[in-house]
């Protein structure tokens, strides 16, 4: 094949992922579109075929290793952080008692009400000491008070 034909294949190649990236939401193909870039140069300069897809792969796979955990540092999900977090591991008081069964349950900490479930799947009595051990959602995760989990 000659070499405008195989710099013509390359630029279509190019063009193809860089689409693909304009119509994705995070970068997908972006390394692969510079490895298309080198190996249309390569074939622009007249290099065999073997050269120009080991610059596409060799190049895909460097920009990729390169540049793959800066960019899903950047493009991860965000958690904003809240003050919730600041009731884990404080000890509190059930002020509605927790059955998973019926789905109830409600404790006091740190002044606030919040729903809660216990772990385990136990049942707490109103006026019971807890230990408040995750958050899952809006609702407190509890232990009953000395028990180490």
């Amino acid at each position: 094949m000659p070499s405008i034909s195989m710099s013509l294949c390359w630029l279509v190649t190019l063009i193809a992922f860089l689409i693909a990236e304009g119509l994705t939401a995070q970068l997908v193909s972006i390394w692969f579109a510079l490895g298309s870039l080198a190996a249309m140069i390569a074939a622009s300069m007249h290099a065999p075929l073997w050269l120009q897809l080991l610059l596409f792969f060799l190049v895909s796979a460097l920009v990729l290793a390169a540049t793959r955990p800066f960019v899903k540092h950047f493009t991860s999900r965000n958690v904003t952080p809240t003050n919730a977090d600041r009731i884990i591991g404080q000890p509190c008081l059930v002020t509605e008692e927790i059955d998973e069964v019926a789905g109830t349950g409600a404790i006091k900490v740190k002044g606030q009400i919040w729903s809660a479930r216990s772990r385990g799947g136990g049942c707490l009595s109103v006026g019971s000491h807890a230990q408040v051990v995750a958050i899952e959602g809006v609702k407190a995760i509890v232990v009953p008070a000395g028990t180490n989990q």
